[in-house]
């Protein structure tokens, strides 16, 4: 059985709030179709537990690089 490959997310909100979650790659491409209706509640799975999303506050979706850095400021 593969091992699920979590990335980091934010999720800003029509408010200022931003939720920092760790998601499976599976489960962020399901936020971004769901994303495409932007009406509705959408059911996103983390790592840590599962959130229930009203798409019509969210946003943006932001997914931080996997990319590994050296030093200050790179």
């Amino acid at each position: 059985m593969p091992v699920a490959r979590y990335q980091k997310i934010s999720i800003g909100f029509a408010g200022g709030q931003v939720l920092p979650a760790r998601v499976a790659t599976g489960d962020l491409e399901s936020l971004r179709g769901a994303l495409g209706s932007a009406t509705g509640w959408h059911e996103l799975a983390c790592e840590d537990g599962t959130v229930r999303l009203d798409l019509a506050q969210v946003a943006y979706v932001r997914v931080d690089s996997d990319e590994p850095r050296v030093g200050f400021g790179a």
